[in-house]
């Protein structure tokens, strides 16, 4: 947590340190253009990698695979996107690191590898998340407890269908 609260001190010092030694070697309003081009650029990467990573998160869904790396794709577009749109060259640098395939690959390839997102399976199911953990309930005897009894006595609480599933094709 001190490691965020340095971040969050030290980048905007060091990104207007940053604008005014470029704004006093080009000028201050080619500076400005300079941040408005690497916004713009950023969000056409952004939809255009966003995109792509959307499509292939779906193939994974369709064919049964766990969609880990496309996860973990998506989040780093999101935190790409949003240190493109904030001003300076510093997150602009990180910003396009976490949107360029080459880089975000190595970037979600480590996460992956340092166990960020795991999916755990079993028998009631899968679970993603890295702090989750797989749970099973214990078996229920449904002529004692209806899915509709929510009395003080009753573990269970809502509409719940319980049930398995064959895949025939």
């Amino acid at each position: 947590m001190r490691y965020l609260f340095l971040l969050f001190i030290t980048i905007p010092i060091l990104e207007m340190w940053l604008l005014i030694e470029v704004g006093s070697q080009i000028g201050a309003l080619s500076t400005v253009a300079l941040v408005f081009l690497t916004a713009a650029l950023g969000l056409a990467l952004l939809r255009q990698q966003g995109t792509d990573t959307l499509l292939k998160l779906n193939q994974k869904v369709a064919q049964g695979q766990l969609p880990a790396t496309e996860i973990l794709s998506g989040v780093m577009l999101a935190v790409g996107g949003a240190l493109l749109l904030t001003p300076g060259f510093i997150t602009d640098a990180i910003g396009f690191a976490c949107l360029l395939p080459p880089t975000r690959k190595l970037l979600v390839a480590g996460l992956v590898r340092k166990g960020v997102l795991m999916a755990m399976q079993g028998g009631a199911g899968m679970t993603f998340g890295a702090s989750f953990q797989q749970t099973q309930r214990p078996p229920q005897d449904f002529d004692e407890h209806s899915p509709r009894d929510s009395g003080p006595s009753s573990s269970i609480s809502g509409d719940i269908l319980d049930g398995e599933y064959r895949r025939e094709d």
